[in-house]
């Protein structure tokens, strides 16, 4: 691929690291939204004036988009709206009423109708994503029957475009990822009643979804999830192999170490 990049940025580490990978990349910014980086080195929209995104994209010859980072469903102002992003909202307002999913391709489309072409994290950093088998910490037996039970709640939810993780406990599933999150999710199993929990400490598994287009919200694990793993009592994370994004692996390996927890990369079991 040729061409400038622009990274359209979200919330959170990845957009940084997509940048020093790439520092020529056009930096996209939200008004919505702050970030850890120079104000001079931002270039700043707003989600209601798409058209003049675009408009800017082009004259600074950018050909490849990525969406990196978090972004939260808007509160758009009507009163703001370009020519374009006025003409689209009956569409986009349709999209935001189904699944994540769905929301993300129609997003992406938009950038293809535009021209551009929408290229994943890991095409640009493909050391991000774990090698099969990658074991950070250290795992104290087998977990395949939670990963196996997990799996195949997983592959059920897909077909409703429901979350990309479940935790399961000796044979119980205990949590499902939704609309609030992988952290609300974990803080949920953290404040689980005891009587309902197993000293055969349970996994975190996470995967995309089937089917889903990697190039809008891969799955990714950054330090804090694994606090928020070990303060919910779990033993460690289980992974697919070259689609989930690992942040800072460095700093993941320690923190796994120090936390003693495992974060494990295998394949589907379904």
């Amino acid at each position: 691929m040729s061409g400038r990049l622009a990274i359209l940025a979200g919330s959170g580490v990845l957009p940084t690291l997509v940048a020093q990978a790439h520092p020529q990349a056009m930096f996209c910014g939200f008004q919505h939204l702050s970030y850890d980086r120079p104000a001079h080195a931002i270039d700043l929209f707003s989600l209601e004036r798409l058209g003049a995104l675009f408009d800017s994209l082009r004259a600074a010859g950018v050909t490849r988009v990525v969406l990196a980072g978090a972004m939260q469903r808007p509160a758009f102002d009507p009163e703001l709206f370009d020519v374009f992003t006025r003409t689209i909202i009956p569409d986009l307002s349709k999209a935001m009423r189904q699944g994540d999913d769905f929301l993300l391709r129609f997003v992406i489309g938009l950038f293809e109708n535009q021209g551009f072409d929408v290229v994943g994290v890991d095409q640009l950093i493909p050391e991000i994503t774990a090698e099969p088998g990658l074991i950070l910490g250290k795992m104290n037996r087998d977990y395949t029957d939670e990963v196996q039970k997990a799996d195949h709640v997983l592959k059920s939810l897909a077909a409703v475009d429901v979350g990309q993780g479940v935790v399961v406990e000796a044979g119980q599933l205990l949590a499902i990822e939704t609309l609030q999150g992988t952290d609300f999710m974990l803080n949920t199993v953290a404040n689980t009643a005891a009587a309902l929990r197993n000293r055969e400490r349970g996994v975190f598994v996470k995967r995309p979804k089937d089917g889903q287009d990697l190039r809008a919200d891969m799955p990714a694990i950054g330090v804090d999830t694994l606090s928020h793993v070990a303060a919910a009592g779990l033993a460690g994370i289980v992974i697919t192999p070259g689609k989930v994004l690992l942040l800072e692996r460095e700093k993941l390996a320690q923190r796994c170490s120090e936390l003693t927890i495992f974060l494990h990369a295998r394949e589907n079991t379904q």
